[in-house]
């Protein structure tokens, strides 16, 4: 039977670690579960209420880190599944996720990794921004190397990939910030593409704290300094993904403007 391993980096997240890692510990299906949180020292409630939880599929890890990226490349590091994937500890799974994954990489040993689709979410668990999800499946389903060079539609949460390829592809570079997923993907797109799962794998929390909720220059700035890496003689890739760039930018600023 399939081995999962999900990882959860975290850092003072009580107010959603509850919701998160019930949304992996209640999921079911042929497969076995490895659960490892990697907090790097919370000084707020995180470490009582993981304490808390009586799970054998539950692994605890909680010291300094250098960041996110250091955090998940120290779970990958430790992890013992077959398949792996991260989980931010404000983000969820939606029911039968998991199951529909180890189904995936059972029917299929050519499969390395996988992409799902997304909802969005608020602080209060309510579905927002459809059109930004439907945008992302729409360019999700005509998936190239060339597209996703040009805008990263892949949603995080909803990756998963065989341990093994992860170990030669290679770690997060941990000197990105916001990005460190993007240059991932592009890194195992080079090697093969992935399988597109056509249902929502994942549920993405937008709110006030979170990293990343879209909109910030730094963060596009340094999403195409990743992509950089990759363009080689692909200009006008590079050119389309700055324009790509732009009109994700105004997108974003428009949806603040009305409060979304």
């Amino acid at each position: 039977m399939i081995t999962l391993t999900i990882l959860m980096p975290s850092l003072n997240n009580e107010g959603y670690l509850r919701h998160s890692l019930q949304s992996v510990l209640s999921q079911e299906g042929d497969f076995n579960l490895e659960t490892i949180v990697v907090d790097g020292e919370s000084r707020d409630g995180t470490m009582a209420l993981l304490r808390s939880i009586r799970d054998p599929r539950l692994r605890l890890i909680s010291e300094p880190d250098q960041g996110q990226a250091a955090a998940i490349n120290k779970g990958m590091a430790i992890a013992t599944g077959d398949v792996v994937a991260w989980l931010n500890c404000d983000d969820l799974y939606q029911p039968g996720a998991l199951a529909a994954v180890a189904d995936a990489f059972n029917g299929d040993a050519s499969v390395q990794w996988l992409v799902g689709g997304c909802d969005i979410i608020d602080g209060k668990g309510r579905v927002f921004r459809r059109g930004i999800t439907s945008y992302k499946d729409r360019l999700l389903r005509a998936y190239s190397f060339q597209s996703l060079l040009r805008v990263n539609m892949i949603n995080q949460p909803s990756v998963f990939w065989r341990r093994s390829f992860g170990q030669e592809v290679g770690p997060l570079d941990e000197s990105l910030h916001w990005t460190m997923d993007y240059d991932l993907w592009l890194r195992m797109a080079r090697q093969c593409p992935p399988l597109i799962l056509e249902r929502a794998l994942a549920s993405f929390r937008v709110h006030r704290e979170s990293k990343s909720h879209g909109g910030h220059s730094p963060q596009f700035r340094e999403g195409y300094r990743v992509a950089c890496r990759y363009f080689g003689d692909d200009y006008v890739s590079r050119w389309l993904h700055r324009l790509n760039v732009e009109k994700i930018a105004w997108g974003y600023r428009a949806l603040r403007l009305i409060g979304r």
